[in-house]
């Protein structure tokens, strides 16, 4: 991994030494992130931090802004003509990186792209039934019902250029977790403030400013040059010594190094994002047998063994936040009542697992990877020990987001971890919809377990509808509820947040969905 760095880091030297002979070496930004991106395809995979890093590249018909609230982008306004009706009124002038113009056209090739039967990322558009062009700067979108979160669903559809994806026989998405790629997984072509210059996979990804954009550009970015350094030895010794500029991710373990150190600024704060653990619900374990986490005290048990007090502590070093609920306070539908955290109780948890059947435990597949959340695989290891402890045999299965993601997605884990942040919806229907119902059409897209309950589906499926904020809210709280009584998933913590970057920056903007937004950051 150091040979591979230092031959990147010779690379992106002699790129600053040609920038430095145009006067633009001071406006590259060089990001060292934990992992790469699953691909160019936005479409490809559920992946809140590939998405991210794509929406400098694609834009949406709108966006979150600074204050994250939503305003037009691709989509100058619009309105509800119906109650399943709205009509969007598109941006004129707007041009993707090829110089192909931007129309209607292509707003309706991206809806029936994202909404494909195949598509990784249908359930980020669980109500959209069919779009209309009315003209070249016109369309409507048609939903299944009556539906308040529409925009919020719509910050993360990212539009392509029709003509692209049909010159390059891309109009049907890639999927990363069945190994599906195409033309999109390797090339980009989108409107937004920065444009694909090259992009080598687990080395490499160069985007450059956009001269065309459409918008009034807050940045004065030139360059990114984005380069995954798994190590986190490596990716803070790159930030210290200034070989990169930023760090997204900054190991909770040398923050305190990091905050001593005078070239560098942290941006610290607690994640959206819940970090839990799912369960296989199906009749048999990946490895053959009656699955024994289908009886609620296995479940229990399996909960209480786990010491999140410890974990908080050592794993997190006390930078986490515990969770109780399986969405974070600033989630609409959280409710204070639910947020209580299980103590740690081994000797009951062995209890319950006798009176359950298993007094000596049993075999199961424990999926993880290494870098998809903070300190993943010490928590991890320190989970297996916990259960161990009361007897069960984990098999713990660590290895990178590439190769797990396809184990966890296709019910080849008994227990799996896995994140959420209700992106882009920043609402709890979004966990609802995506993770908790049960799997069919543009619902339970991320119900990797195989569970199933009726009362959950309904709730869900009536606060979809709802307009009435708080009663809408209501019952979300309350498919929470069952979903916190019944452990279907079983929360561990909110993730911190550390962002590191090196001096230099008049203004680089945090945000708390944990989401870089390069086109507000000046150098």
């Amino acid at each position: 991994m150091e040979s591979a760095l230092r031959k990147r880091a010779l690379l992106a030297g002699a790129l600053a030494v040609t920038l430095v002979g145009t006067g633009a070496a001071a406006e590259t930004l060089r990001w060292g992130a934990q992992r790469d991106i699953v691909s160019l395809d936005p479409y490809s995979y559920g992946d809140s931090y590939t998405i991210s890093f794509l929406n400098h590249v694609y834009e949406g018909l709108v966006r979150y802004n600074r204050d994250l609230s939503i305003e037009p982008a691709l989509a100058a306004s619009w309105e509800v003509v119906s109650p399943t009706v709205w009509r969007f009124k598109l941006r004129e002038g707007v041009t993707f990186h090829n110089g192909n113009a931007f129309t209607a056209e292509d707003v309706l090739a991206s809806l029936t792209r994202v909404s494909d039967p195949s598509s990784p990322l249908k359930g980020n558009l669980p109500s959209y039934k069919s779009a209309t062009v009315i003209d070249d700067h016109t369309i409507e979108i048609e939903l299944v019902g009556a539906y308040s979160l529409l925009l919020n669903d719509l910050t993360n559809i990212h539009i392509f250029d029709k003509d692209w994806l049909v010159e390059n026989n891309a109009e049907k998405p890639t999927d990363v977790s069945a190994g599906v790629e195409g033309y999109a997984t390797f090339n980009a072509n989108g409107t937004g403030p920065f444009k694909l210059e090259s992009r080598t996979p687990e080395a490499q990804t160069i985007l450059v400013a956009n001269e065309n954009w459409w918008d009034k550009p807050q940045h004065n970015l030139t360059r990114i040059e984005f380069q995954p350094i798994s190590s986190a030895a490596t990716r803070v010794a790159a930030l210290l010594s200034g070989e990169v500029d930023f760090v997204d991710s900054a190991p909770v373990q040398d923050i305190d190094r990091l905050l001593a150190a005078e070239n560098v600024k942290v941006l610290e704060r607690t994640d959206l994002r819940t970090v839990m653990l799912g369960f296989n619900r199906r009749e048999t374990l990946v490895a053959g047998g009656p699955n024994p986490m289908n009886d609620l005290r296995v479940r229990q048990a399996m909960q209480m063994a786990v010491d999140m007090d410890l974990i908080h502590e050592k794993v997190m070093r006390g930078r986490s936040r515990n969770a109780g609920v399986l969405v974070a306070p600033p989630i609409p539908g959280y409710s204070a009542d639910l947020d209580t955290v299980v103590p740690a109780d081994p000797e009951k948890a062995k209890a319950l697992l006798a009176e359950a059947g298993y007094p000596d435990g049993f075999e199961f597949d424990f999926v993880c990877t290494n870098e998809s959340y903070v300190n993943e695989e010490q928590f991890c290891q320190a989970i297996a020990s916990m259960w161990s402890r009361i007897g069960l045999k984990p098999r713990l299965d660590i290895g990178p987001t590439a190769k797990q993601t396809p184990k966890r997605s296709n019910g080849q884990a008994d227990i799996y971890t896995i994140g959420w942040a209700n992106e882009p919806m920043l609402d709890s229907y979004s966990i609802l919809i995506q993770m908790l119902h049960s799997k069919g059409g543009n619902a339970g897209v991320f119900n990797w377990g195989g569970w199933s309950y009726p009362e959950i589906d309904r709730l869900t499926d009536a606060a979809a509808v709802e307009l009435d904020r708080e009663k809408r809210l209501s019952m979300q709280t309350e498919a929470l509820k069952i979903a916190k009584d019944e452990i279907v998933m079983l929360p561990l913590h909110q993730q911190p947040m550390a962002w590191a970057v090196g001096a230099g920056f008049k203004d680089f903007p945090q945000f708390p969905d944990n989401k870089p937004r390069l086109w507000y950051v000046t150098k």
